[in-house]
């Protein structure tokens, strides 16, 4: 015969009660909610003489939702109910759930819903939006399986009654995790633990924590395998517990709960295993003179699970507080601990304090050349010297990357000495290797003032030695943040300018002496406020460096002075070239090469229209890298210039290994060429030795006519400045070509 089950449904029981006749037991209730009697009688059948843990079934029945709902009123212990989805309404079955659970709050009795109609409620949909235990289809259900789901559901209720039996236990365990929670660092922990256990089973607090070490750790000469942590004949204050477990049987409990893994118990004692994930593994020895009872058992359980919660929280709190406040490679407190200490001295109102922050210079090139191993190693070195040296009572961390801060009375040490001390050779994996730093100072002296706001000020002080004093220290005055202040304020509203069109290009002839004729133009970078005001490139240039924002604003630049070489070539065909300025940080960014070719590649100019206009300061980067690149761009066919020369790198013995093509005499030799006080013979030195290079020179800042007269005396044939043009927007150009082509 088939099982399926309207097969067996057919089959004839009047009894409305199914109890094995030989047990007297006190019965499993389940209730079966459906309209169809068919499904009642095939459900009798299905479930006759079932017998679960010792206790026999009783069928309860209802054939609609609010027919069920009394039953459910005066069974409050019904153990499972079999409800059908569709009844009196196509949701009855689930508005019943609701009911089951928020009205009456039988949240224990277990819910399997049937439907004949899946299609009503989606099984994924209705798992996930209603508390129901299992969901079936009635044409899927078999006796097997109806079996199967009845006897998983009084299992499941069952083992949720006998704990639910033990609510006081389980709201004592609730309280105990709660005032463990509240609990700081593991051996405070523990002793609370002791605590709370002995009362969930109402004994006396005689027992021990340890921790089982682990292969790594060191047994000490005794032998022992485990670390005591706290002692219910002992303070969690004191600080020193025995090494030894002397008592053997004790010992010999710990030992059996270690090797097992798991908890023990024997009639006068019991050892709970808490397993850690983030720490040696926790045992519990507790003296509970007495075997442990009945629902105990489950109570220590749920009670273990709370404690490992507790007691790797408690771990995870110790690494959190101790990454809060301590640098992980390097052991020692971080900036949030040095902002801490100087709150707390300046509570205490100490003697003046001196704070200064050290840098490495150049740490990230020595990083890259050396590895991050040696880089490591070198922090940790720096650190232990400064520990070393410094006087006792000095405060030292680690800022952040390659910078550190020290902080002691101001005159307990100086930054000459600590200079001395980090400049003489540390021995970094058998070779010697020497530094320099550049420090940023404070007195802290303004009781008013932060922990964060008195390193904000020394790392103001740090940031303009580094921009202008490097391997030297300069200390902190109003003046330096205030200028620090109009430099942010500078580059917010050079963000600004660049992205809401306030940039322009200014252009300055340069003309040929021999025909009096232009020759190429110069694009010079202006910036225009809304209001009209003109800030000047000598306040805006460095900030966009040093930011930077150069790099995006540079390539602006490009694009603006070629697409305008293009509308004067067709206007006017003559031919010019233009100089564009390129920063170093430009010159530097790995793209550089790429953006020229695809510049040149856009615009209909020749190559040889453009001039790419470099500083003397370009020299110092990495001869090789310069050379390799200034290759390129004469391959692609543009030019290179240097701008301002004699201005900067004093070394001239680049110019015969790199290739530039011309060369700029600046403004201020220009200036006193003439002076027979403060007369120069550079521009005549710097005309003759582009001549011997077979370089272009070309005068800048020319604005009188005795100037011009001496430079072609000079043989300097090619000039710019004001005494020809000012430097002019694109239209002005064109009215200044309109009249000087005429």
């Amino acid at each position: 015969m088939s099982d399926e089950l309207i097969v067996f449904a057919e089959e004839e029981n009047n009894d409305s009660t199914l109890v094995a006749t030989n047990n007297s037991s006190r019965p499993w209730k389940v209730l079966v909610v459906d309209d169809d009697k068919d499904v009642h009688e095939v459900t009798k059948f299905g479930l006759k003489g079932l017998v679960f843990l010792g206790q026999p079934l009783e069928l309860l029945h209802a054939y609609s939702a609010k027919e069920a709902q009394e039953t459910l009123a005066e069974n409050k212990d019904i153990a499972v109910i079999l409800l059908d989805v569709v009844m009196e309404t196509e949701s009855a079955g689930l508005d019943l759930v609701k009911t089951i659970r928020d009205d009456l709050a039988l949240t224990n009795t277990r819910i399997i819903l049937r439907t004949g109609q899946p299609g009503y409620a989606p099984e994924i949909e209705v798992i996930l939006k209603y508390d129901i235990n299992d969901y079936k289809n009635k044409a899927d259900l078999t006796r097997t399986r109806l079996y199967t789901s009845v006897t998983a559901a009084i299992r499941s209720y069952s083992e949720i009654t006998a704990i639910d039996s033990s609510r006081k236990g389980l709201e004592r365990i609730v309280h105990a995790s709660s005032e463990l929670m509240s609990l700081h660092g593991i051996r405070e922990l523990a002793n609370g633990i002791i605590c709370q256990l002995a009362a969930l089973l109402g004994v006396s607090e005689e027992g021990m924590i340890c921790f089982k070490k682990n292969s790594n750790d060191e047994i000490n000469a005794t032998g022992s395998e485990f670390t005591i942590v706290a002692a219910s004949a002992q303070p969690s204050s004191q600080k020193e517990y025995p090494e030894v477990i002397e008592d053997a049987n004790i010992n010999a409990m710990l030992l059996e709960a270690s090797s097992k893994r798991r908890s023990i118990e024997n009639d006068y004692a019991c050892v709970l295993y808490f397993p850690s994930e983030f720490r040696n593994d926790m045992l519990l020895y507790l003296d509970i003179q007495r075997p442990l009872e009945g629902t105990e058992h489950q109570l220590l359980e749920v009670f273990c699970s709370n404690i490992s919660v507790c007691l790797d929280n408690a771990t995870i709190l110790d690494r959190l507080h101790n990454y809060a406040y301590f640098d992980s490679l390097l052991n020692i407190p971080n900036r949030v601990s040095f902002a801490n200490q100087i709150d707390k001295t300046m509570l205490r109102q100490l003697h003046p304090q001196l704070i200064t922050l050290i840098d490495i210079d150049h740490f990230s090139g020595m990083n890259d050349t050396l590895g991050s191993e040696s880089g490591d190693e070198l922090l940790k070195l720096v650190a232990n010297r400064l520990s070393a040296n410094l006087a006792e009572g000095s405060f030292i961390c680690r800022i952040s990357g390659d910078t550190f801060g020290v902080m002691g009375p101001e005159n307990s040490f100086t930054v000459e000495q600590i200079n001395e001390m980090l400049t003489k050779p540390f021995e970094l994996f058998g070779d010697d290797l020497t530094i320099s730093i550049t420090q940023g100072c404070y007195i802290l002296k303004d009781a008013n003032i932060s922990g964060n706001n008195a390193i904000k000020r020394a790392n103001i002080a740090l940031k303009r030695a580094k921009d202008i004093a490097r391997g030297e220290f300069i200390e902190y005055t109003h003046e330096i943040e205030r200028e620090t202040q109009q430099r942010m304020l500078l580059l917010q509203g050079l963000r600004k300018a660049h992205s809401e069109g306030e940039l322009f290009l200014a252009y300055q002839p340069q003309i040929d002496l021999r025909t009096g004729k232009i020759s190429g133009l110069e694009a010079l970078i202006r910036w225009r406020t809304k209001s009209g005001a003109l800030i000047s490139p000598v306040e805006f240039i460095p900030v966009a460096e040093s930011s930077g924002l150069i790099v995006p604003i540079g390539e602006w630049v490009m694009d603006t002075a070629m697409r305008d070489l293009e509308i004067i070539e067709k206007k006017y065909g003559l031919g010019l070239q233009v100089g564009i300025n390129i920063s170093p940080a430009q010159f530097r960014h790995p793209d550089f090469l790429k953006l020229i070719q695809s510049k040149l590649d856009n615009f209909s100019l020749k190559p040889q229209q453009v001039e790419f206009e470099v500083t003397e300061s370009v020299a110092m980067i990495d001869t090789n890298s310069v050379r390799e690149i200034l290759q390129v761009i004469h391959d692609l066919g543009a030019k290179v210039a240097i701008d301002d020369f004699g201005t900067g790198f004093s070394c001239l013995s680049y110019l015969e290994t790199l290739n530039f093509d011309r060369l700029k005499i600046d403004k201020s030799f220009i200036d006193k060429m003439l002076d027979k006080q403060k007369g120069t013979h550079i521009p005549e030195m710097i005309i003759n030795l582009g001549r011997d290079l077979d370089m272009a020179v070309i005068a800048e800042g020319v604005e009188t006519v005795e100037q011009v007269e001496r430079l072609k005396e000079l043989l300097c044939f090619e000039v710019q400045g004001y005494h020809y043009a000012k430097p002019m927007e694109l239209e002005l150009l064109f009215n200044w070509l309109d009249e000087h082509l005429n």
